[in-house]
């Protein structure tokens, strides 16, 4: 494979290994480590914008050979799956016999789920589910040193002490390499129906309101400024509102009638219902958060809470206003996060406008980190914000799992 493939920022692998077993994976990571050469872990390559350039970079350790279903008990309600598997072959195996986990990953057919776990994903609909990191119950890791570790496993509740599989989750691949991972899996929805309704002008705020105030709440809720060709969906002045309903025939009927009710409330005149296309429509939702516009787009994702997202996206947009970018969002009303696209007409303006809005964004929103940005740019870049108050304990961790500093140093917040 060329090693084009797996730049980050100005840098290239001197060689790119495919592993097909996790005992080539632990011994690959062993070599590493023994000779002082670092390593960078890559799956789909989906989510790979996320995070810092590493401070030193020898060889890109493909994973996706690494694409079993190890395990499925589908009364049990759990599954294993080696972590170069890809989402969407989660998905389906889960559906044929009436069963899912929520990862929500962009991307499904390309994504892995070694990689959506490792950069710790947040999908729209962990307000209703949990997050990805609450379904693994069980990993198996090759860790710096090429020691091959095991945590939880197949049971639901089995975990006595430290439940390590959490700590790898969100660890982009820092700690150790995430080798099979092992799920608890949930019910499939018997219904599943979008509703797309655009925004007429002044209506954002009482939409969000009555939403927020729905006795049955929704599996998802967004509204989409900008977007227009990911999505493609019509958009008022306000946006576009994608809400997704997912439960019984029963429920998702009665949340329909109520849904209905609170938006012509709010002043929203016209609401789309997508019933058979459901999971295809909110896929592409999801597969905005990182879609790019090539070299002159970059996207950040802002955490909080649902009830400030209008004060995020309005110092997004003082910022960009100021440095001539622009905004398109996707406002999770529900979770609170906000996911902000800058852009611009040409890339030669674009790369000295995005540095003057990350050093300007470093102030105005201080928790925002990159998403998605061109690699070119990324060295000169902030990907992570205001540090966490935890930042010494994971310095510690760093230094307990890969003392030599072989995976992937410099990546993770601090410099870790």
């Amino acid at each position: 494979m060329s090693a084009k493939l797996y730049a980050l920022g100005t840098h290239l692998p001197g060689d790119v290994e495919t592993p097909a077993t996790l005992a080539e994976l632990a011994a690959l990571l062993r070599a590493c480590n023994e000779t002082g050469r670092a390593a960078v872990l890559f799956g789909g390559r989906t989510l790979q914008g996320l995070g810092a350039v590493p401070k030193r970079y020898d060889v890109a350790i493909d994973c996706t050979r690494l694409d079993r279903v190890i395990e499925h008990e589908p009364r049990d309600l759990t599954i294993a799956l080696e972590a170069g598997c890809r989402v969407a072959t989660l998905d389906a195996v889960l559906a044929a016999c009436g069963q899912f986990v929520p990862l929500d990953a962009p991307r499904a057919a390309a994504a892995t789920i070694g990689g959506t776990l490792a950069s710790g994903w947040l999908g729209p609909r962990r307000a209703t589910y949990g997050r990805a990191r609450d379904f693994v119950i069980g990993t198996i890791v090759a860790l710096a040193d090429g020691t091959i570790a095991k945590a939880g496993g197949m049971v639901v509740k089995n975990v006595t002490g430290y439940d390590l599989s959490k700590l790898y989750v969100g660890s982009l691949g820092t700690l150790a390499a995430i080798g099979q991972a092992n799920f608890k899996t949930l019910p499939l929805p018997s219904v599943r129906r979008l509703a797309v309704a655009p925004l007429p002008e002044g209506s954002r705020a009482r939409t969000t309101a009555n939403i927020a105030a729905l006795a049955t709440e929704p599996a998802a809720a967004l509204i989409v400024t900008g977007f227009a060709k990911e999505i493609d969906a019509p958009s008022g002045v306000d946006g576009c509102l994608v809400l997704l309903l997912e439960g019984s025939e029963r429920t998702v009927d009665a949340a329909t009638r109520e849904l209905r009710s609170a938006l012509g409330a709010a002043g929203v005149p016209q609401t789309r219902l997508i019933d058979r296309e459901a999971g295809f429509a909110f896929a592409r939702v999801l597969d905005a958060y990182v879609e790019t516009l090539g070299s002159r787009s970059m996207t950040y994702r802002s955490l909080g809470l649902p009830s400030d997202t209008t004060p995020r996206i309005d110092a997004f947009a003082r910022v960009a206003r100021a440095n001539r970018l622009t905004l398109e969002t996707i406002e999770d009303v529900r979770t609170g996060d906000v996911i902000a696209r800058l852009s611009a007409r040409l890339v030669a303006d674009f790369a000295t406008r995005a540095k003057l809005f990350d050093g300007e964004r470093r102030t105005a929103l201080a928790e925002a980190r990159i998403l998605v940005a061109p690699e070119k740019l990324r060295a000169g870049l902030d990907a992570w914000g205001a540090p966490a108050a935890s930042l010494p304990l994971m310095r510690t961790l760093k230094s307990r799992f890969d003392p030599n500093g072989t995976l992937a140093p410099g990546r993770y917040v601090g410099g870790i």
